[in-house]
């Protein structure tokens, strides 16, 4: 069975038909994603897979015989205004569940909200902070910036590249990646011997990259960051003529990120979710059908690209239909208990496997090493 069909099979499982009347009590998915402001590119894909997949199971019958309420804020990427929407959801719209925030600053604002209330929070931001230490209600879809600088040094070290210059954004995933990154590199055998940043807005990184071009030890460069910073960083990378390998963390996994960077993009490697390059997965991939499936489903939807993004936004709408499924209930402690049990569910990030230690339920397999080649990605394994 395909993603949408398990997605849909979920919703409406052991339920019999019911009339636009039945639906007097709707249950409520709350969210709080980045639709303006400079993480734009992640909130607009968030949004727009979530309402596709909503759409569709209420088409198909709704979720245990309920019509499912999509009530959505924009943060405008700012972590305080995260804060007073998560509130909103909680006290005034009485939401069953949130998924979203797509920053790891907006996040974090909104965690000890949903502690508080007990509620079901399902973050779809990068930074390993969010879930660990564990904290009972919260989960997140995405890879770790601790695995993707893991998955970095890996490839680094089978290349001989062993002193590196780190650039990181000095926002809450670019300075998560940088303290990840200096806590991993010493596994792998990297010294960082330089460690440069730049700020969320600014427009010209030469001053950074010239430090480091400067420097002849410096064998290859990371960058950290979300937006249009990282692909500044690669249009100055090449006005200046640089030569070194050029890595960046999975901030970036977005074609908007190769458009924005142009042919300066080439050469790039970094680690993203398999979503990016299902043509090149094998037919036995447990990914293979999710992926292709939501390709289909969202290019024909919003006539635009995939991203990685929107992705994990549908992993997480899964996640908890399925956890929901398993309960029988939407009661929020029984169905965050069902959702730390999450087994063997293939999504768009990898096969998630949760448990009461670990609220990811991903490993170091889930990531794909890519390399774009001619503005398109490629796996370099």
């Amino acid at each position: 069975m395909d993603y949408m069909r398990k997605l849909l099979a979920a919703a409406v499982i052991a339920v019999p038909a019911v009339s636009g009347a039945a639906y007097a009590q709707n249950v409520k998915i709350g969210s709080v994603l980045s639709l303006t402001g400079p993480a734009s590119f992640l909130g607009d894909p968030e949004v727009k897979t979530l309402q596709l997949y909503i759409d569709r199971i209420n088409k198909a019958g709704g979720l245990l015989g309920k019509k499912i309420e999509f009530i959505n804020y924009d943060d405008a990427s700012d972590a305080a205004k995260a804060n007073a929407f998560t509130k909103r959801l909680i006290d005034d719209d009485k939401v069953d569940v949130i998924i979203g925030g797509s920053t790891t600053g907006s996040t974090m604002s909104m965690v000890p909200l949903v502690e508080k209330a007990e509620m079901p929070f399902i973050s779809l931001a990068g930074a390993v902070v969010i879930i660990e230490p564990v904290k009972k209600w919260v989960f997140k879809t995405p890879h770790t910036d601790r695995m993707a600088a893991e998955k970095i040094f890996i490839d680094m070290k089978k290349r001989g590249l062993t002193k590196i210059a780190l650039i990181s954004e000095s926002s809450g995933f670019g300075q998560s990646g940088r303290k990840e990154s200096i806590a991993a590199a010493p596994k792998y055998g990297i010294e960082i011997i330089m460690d440069e940043t730049y700020a969320l807005k600014d427009t010209d990184m030469t001053p950074q990259l010239t430090k480091v071009k400067n420097n002849p030890a410096v064998q290859a460069i990371l960058v950290f960051g979300l937006g249009q910073g990282p692909a500044i960083v690669n249009k100055n990378y090449a006005q200046l003529g640089m030569k070194v390998p050029n890595y960046h963390g999975p901030g970036v996994c977005a074609k908007e990120f190769i458009a924005l960077s142009g042919d300066a993009a080439n050469g790039v490697r970094l680690p993203c979710a398999a979503l990016l390059v299902a043509d090149n997965l094998p037919a036995n991939d447990p990914q293979k059908k999710v992926v292709t499936e939501y390709i289909k489903s969202y290019t024909e939807a919003n006539k635009a690209d995939v991203s990685t993004f929107g992705g994990c936004a549908l992993d997480g709408l899964m996640i908890w239909v399925e956890a929901v499924k398993r309960a029988g209930s939407f009661d929020k402690a029984k169905v965050r208990d069902e959702i730390e049990k999450t087994k063997n569910l293939a999504g768009t990030a990898g096969v998630v496997n949760m448990s009461a230690n670990d609220h990811l339920g991903l490993d170091l397999s889930a990531f794909r090493l890519l390399e774009i080649k001619k503005g398109n990605w490629t796996l370099t394994e």
